[in-house]
């Protein structure tokens, strides 16, 4: 098992980053939280899973502990590979994801692209009783699940014009929430603008 990783980033592409480590690059497959904190040229340390397949040997690298934890807890469930948890992980944030499924958001956990209604279930069903509370704390402030959830008008338009755009929704309402926790005065234009940077 490669539990950790440390190297200088050599390249950083659409879902992963090239890592070189003692002379060897490793194509490492990151959420895009994960991809937004590292820069090319520069050291980069990550917590990894190895995942050994029939066809592939795939290498996933997290920035913090606690989206091992997630990543750990959704490729438990029956038909979640890793490829598909590593789409949540890009979808939201860990407390977006985390309280999704402790307050039983279906709907929210199906926006994510190649979650339908049925794995969404599953998910919150097989996860209830071992995601740790406390990886849902950042969004609990705000009213647990809801945080993901936007109220503001002008969160709202923004919203509204980023699906617009293309943007999936689930990705969208965590980055605009997110946003908003932080500066709640922002107006629909800075929520976008600061929203553009942040989706992929």
């Amino acid at each position: 098992m490669i539990a950790y990783l440390s190297g200088v980033v050599r390249e950083i592409r659409e879902h992963s980053a090239v890592i070189v480590a003692g002379g060897v690059g490793y194509e490492v497959q990151c959420p895009s939280s994960t991809l937004g904190k590292l820069t090319a040229g520069e050291t980069a340390e990550l917590n990894t899973r190895f995942v050994v397949r029939e066809d592939a040997q795939l290498l996933f690298g997290f920035h913090d502990a606690d989206s091992v934890r997630i990543f750990d807890l959704l490729t438990s469930v029956s038909g979640v590979g890793p490829k598909l948890a590593l789409a949540l992980l890009s979808a939201m944030p860990v407390s977006a994801l985390a309280a999704g499924v402790l307050g039983g958001d279906v709907k929210l956990l199906s926006s994510v692209s190649g979650v339908g209604k049925k794995t969404a279930e599953r998910l919150v069903l097989e996860l209830q009783g071992k995601v740790p509370e406390h990886l849902a704390a950042p969004a609990a402030g705000a009213g647990g699940v809801k945080a993901a959830r936007v109220t503001t008008t002008a969160g709202r338009d923004a919203v509204d014009a980023l699906l617009v755009l293309g943007f999936r929704e689930a990705q969208v309402r965590a980055t605009v929430a997110e946003l908003l926790a932080a500066e709640p005065d922002l107006n629909a234009d800075q929520l976008i603008r600061r929203s553009l940077g942040r989706l992929r």
